[in-house]
This record gives structure tokens, sequence and C-alpha cells, in this order.
């Protein structure tokens, strides 16, 4: 869409809030479209998998070549948006993410659909960083709930993508014309983007401990976050396989319940705006890993049942939407978040999608599909005690700073 620039640029809204506005419109529009793209390829695993004539262990690779795409986007691109104006290096994200949206059906061979599915991460790992990035140095300190809510737009993209590409297969009997609907919804982006101007960047304070950036801390991070993200990817990426493969839908609907796990996910981030500015970080934070542990089990336990795989789903989606963007905002309260650091943060988010849902892709066929949820049952169980390190750690530096 074509933001209106001018629109909110009136005598009664002062020129500086009227950028912040307009700023934070478009970087949720742009987390719409990075939704979108981020949630298509678990509903057409299968179907790309027909495409290049190959199996579900040999696909799943697609996981892992996008993942380390994304990890060197998100190191270049946070190199990028400290040295240069970070508008157009997001629009250029989207432009790169339409074209690869668009080969990417039309690939024969599986090497060649990898090489489209790294470039596309890369695009999707340097427009991730810069949203959160720049919608820091929009907001600084206040920015907690607008983080939550830039999350908030990207489970509204994650929501819609499964149902979008359910009815094209449904209309064109193919996946094709959904990838090629995916990639024409990117284009209104880099048209917003490009008409905003960009914020100033964050610089590493010389006075005080909050305006340093603690390396410790960061890998802390950076760990939580691989092992997040890894649960994320890995369940929203393998749900529509697995329930397939368990007997318990058919495509068509193993769709629809990819579409309730980030409907749910969405749900989740327009709730925790809100929590967001009344509620502690560390108790949303570990609210929500217990809350996954949960779902997860429910899953596990009655594997066999639809009515616990849809109440489970759900339970996962809502747990885990809020997890991301608090964390962030807790970071963004410990030190200062430049381009780099936010880069870090999402290598270990890409690292932690390329291997797990790798991993799951060569147990799936050999021990079976019942080895997906237990792998995201290990790797939760270990983000939580990660978790609590990570908040005796700051509690210990906060108590001797103090």
């Amino acid at each position: 869409m074509s933001l209106p620039v001018t629109t909110l640029s009136t005598e009664s809204v002062p020129p500086a809030r009227a950028a912040r506005i307009l700023s934070t419109v478009g970087y949720y529009a742009a987390f719409v479209g990075l939704g979108l793209t981020t949630a298509s390829l678990g509903p057409t695993l299968s179907s790309l998998a027909d495409h290049t004539q190959s199996n579900l262990r040999e696909i799943s690779f697609l996981f892992t070549a996008r993942s380390l795409g994304y990890l060197v986007g998100s190191l270049l691109g946070g190199r990028l948006y400290d040295r240069t104006r970070g508008h157009p290096v997001m629009a250029t994200g989207f432009i790169v993410i339409a074209m690869m949206l668009f080969l990417a059906p039309l690939m024969p061979l599986l090497w060649l659909l990898t090489a489209v599915l790294l470039v596309l991460g890369m695009a999707e790992g340097a427009v991730d960083v810069g949203g959160n990035t720049l919608l820091v140095w929009v907001h600084r300190r206040e920015v907690g709930p607008f983080m939550n809510g830039l999350h908030f737009f990207f489970g509204v993209g994650t929501f819609l993508s499964p149902i979008i590409i359910a009815q094209a297969v449904l209309m064109s009997g193919d996946i094709t014309w959904a990838y090629w609907a995916l990639a024409l919804i990117m284009l209104p982006m880099v048209v917003g983007l490009a008409r905003l101007p960009s914020p100033a960047a964050q610089k590493v304070s010389e006075d005080g401990p909050i305006g340093q950036v603690n390396h410790l801390l960061v890998v802390l991070v950076a760990v939580f976050f691989f092992l997040y993200v890894g649960a994320e990817v890995s369940f929203g990426g393998w749900i529509f396989t697995y329930a397939v493969a368990m007997g318990l839908t058919d495509k068509i609907i193993a769709a629809y319940l990819t579409s309730a796990f980030w409907g749910s996910f969405t749900l989740s981030r327009l709730l925790a705006i809100p929590i967001a500015a009344r509620v502690r970080p560390r108790y949303i934070l570990l609210a929500d890993l217990v809350g996954c542990l949960i779902s997860v089990g429910v899953i596990v336990l009655w594997s066999h049942s639809a009515t616990a795989i849809w109440l489970g789903t759900f339970g996962v989606g809502l747990c885990m939407a809020s997890i991301f963007p608090t964390t962030i905002s807790w970071a963004g309260r410990r030190m200062t978040i430049t381009g780099q650091v936010t880069g870090w943060f999402f290598v270990g988010s890409s690292l932690g999608g390329m291997v797990l849902a790798w991993l799951i892709g060569q147990l799936f066929e050999s021990v079976g599909p019942q080895a997906t949820m237990f792998a995201i049952l290990f790797d939760l169980v270990v983000a939580l005690g990660v978790f609590v390190v990570l908040m005796l750690y700051s509690s210990r530096r906060s108590t001797s700073e103090a």
C-alpha cells in the first residue's frame, strides 16, 4: 500500500510525533508482509517436494538453507542499518523477497529451489533486523507496547498466509499462483518505506552501564533466541505435515490448522500490547515458556486425538507469540540496541530455525512423525533453563551496578 506521508503532518500534530507515527505504521505494514512470506513454506512443503521430485528428508534442507540465508542477512543487515539510511535497505529487502517468491514454484530441481530459499532468507533477515532495530530507535525506552504491536502485525501476516495458499490451491490446483499472489503483496511495502524518512541511529553511550553493550548478555539472549525460534519455526513449519502424517486431518484442514497456530499467535500479540505496559517482562516470559511446555505436552500425551492437536496448537501459538518482542524489549532496557547487536540476536534466531527444523526432517521418516513434538518439547525445556540463567545473571549484574 502507498502510505500517505503528508496525511498526519498537520499543524495539530508536532512534526517529530507525526514522523514517529508514520514510521511505526510503515513498520507494521512491512511486518504483515514479512509474516506472509515466513508462514508460506510449511503449507507448501509437500507440494514443493512434488515440484522438485524429492522426499521429505531431502526437502527439509530448505529450512536449513532459508535459515542460513537469514543468518547472513541478519549480520549484513545489522551493519548496514548502523551505517546507512534504514528504509532504503528494508525496501530493497522486499524487492528481493518478491522476486524469490515469484521464482520458488518454478524451480524444477531441489538445488535451484534451495538457492532461491537461501536468497529469500537473506532478504527476510535484513528486513526483520531492520523493523526491530528501527522501531527501537524511533521509540527508545518506551518501545515495549510498540514492539508487541510490531510482532502482532507479523502474526497477522502469518495467519493470513496459509489461508491465501489454501484458497489459491483450491482455485488453481497448485501452489504457483499462491506464491505469485504473495509476491505481488510485497510490492506496496517497497513504495511505503521508500517515502518515509529513516530514523537516526542509536549510538553506544560512553557513560553509564545501560549505554554499553554487554557481550555476555548478548550471547545469552542469542542462545535463548536459538532455542525459542527453533521451536517456533519447527512447530509452524512442520505442524501441517505432522497432522497429515498422523492421519488427523487432510491437507486442506491441515492448512487451516497451520492458520489456527498463527491466528492464536496473532491474537496473543494483540493481547500482549496492554500487558507489556503493565507487567514486567520476566514474568511474561516465564508464563509464556510454561504455557508452551503444557501445550506441546498435550499434543504428545494425546497424539492420536484431533481435539488435542487443535487445542495444543492454539495453546502453543498463544504462548509463543510474545516471547520474541518481550525479550527484545527486555534487552533494550539493559543495553543499547544497535543494528549490530540486533543482528547477533537474529544470528541466534536463524541458527535455531536452521538446526531444529532440519533435525526433525531427518527423524520424520526414519523415526516417525512423533519425533516432531518430542524434539520441540525437549527444545523448550532447555529454553526454560537458559531463561533462568539469563534472569539470574541480569539480577546479579543489576545488584553489582547498584
